[in-house]
């Protein structure tokens, strides 16, 4: 399920310009702050999968075993998950995603030198991420 040597780009009908950070809106964590997170302080860290389930599992405010914690994550991925194409990183905040080589993770500004060059590239696969709404 991991992207390899892939660059999301920001969709199409992202109203951002720039790398937008998250903000809270209420009293827990939204699945966008989570990501934001967890990939910009740990860039090259996370695979796809490690995202789509940490950011899930860190609201669901649960107190287990890293053995459970397995058993959940096998449970979580016993099911088709959307990718991180969906994210709201990608689609409403500005956020490119790199995949490098290993499938691990790094966020890119829209609004930035690197992603215009990721956006070219010819070493990396380009897809963009899903639109918000339909055309």
């Amino acid at each position: 399920m991991n992207y390899i040597g892939t660059f999301i780009a920001v969709a199409d009908d992202c109203k951002v310009d720039y790398g937008k950070v998250p903000v809270a809106r209420g009293s827990s964590r939204s699945v966008a702050q989570i990501q934001y997170e967890m990939l910009s302080e740990h860039p090259y860290t996370y695979t796809q999968e490690d995202v789509l389930f940490e950011s899930w599992f860190a609201r669901q405010d649960l107190e287990v075993s890293e053995a459970e914690k397995a058993d959940l994550r096998a449970q979580f991925f016993s099911k088709e998950q959307p990718c991180l194409r969906t994210s709201p990183l990608t689609r409403t905040h500005g956020w490119g995603l790199v995949f490098d080589k290993e499938g691990l993770i790094a966020l890119c500004p829209k609004d930035s030198p690197e992603y215009a060059e990721f956006v070219q590239s010819t070493d990396l696969k380009v897809v963009k991420a899903l639109r918000t709404k339909r055309a």
